[in-house]
């Protein structure tokens, strides 16, 4: 099997650092009191549906640093079926779904199952992650951001 290179679009820190460090910047505060592993799973989340390889290879790596399991980033994809996931967890990542694939909406089931997990400072910050994952996503998939470079 032969890699095929995919060349990049263009470098979005070189091009437009300030709209760069403004999404850093975002990333940073949503992800503030959140828990690590919960974090990267909502990413790796988006980024699966996103189709962003660069997001899944960056954010898996971030996952296992953080402690995360093999067997729970592989089944990170069917997370529905899979035992391994809290309930918390699975509230997040239904709320993961419904940000990520806005057009079908976002169920008053899903909100109000994310509420009863997280407090309302928790709840916006996990919103913003989420958005902030999809912005980052949409940058890199359009700019063609490769895996495994900064």
């Amino acid at each position: 099997m032969t890699n095929v290179a995919i060349p990049p679009r263009m470098n979005m820190s070189v091009v437009a650092p300030r709209i760069f460090r403004a999404v850093l910047a975002l990333d940073a505060a949503a992800r503030e009191g959140l828990d690590q592993v919960l974090v990267e799973l909502v990413q790796i989340r988006a980024s699966q549906i996103n189709r962003c390889a660069y997001c899944i290879d960056y954010h898996t790596g971030d996952a296992r640093r953080a402690g995360e399991s093999e067997a729970r980033i592989h089944q990170l994809s069917a997370w529905q079926e899979s035992s391994l996931y809290t309930a918390k967890e699975r509230a997040a990542l239904a709320l993961t779904e419904a940000v990520t694939l806005l057009p079908q909406g976002v169920e008053d089931e899903v909100y109000d199952e994310a509420a009863r997990h997280f407090d309302d400072k928790e709840l916006a910050r996990l919103i913003a992650l989420i958005f902030t994952v999809n912005a980052w996503n949409r940058m890199n998939v359009t700019t063609r951001k490769t895996p495994g470079t900064e």
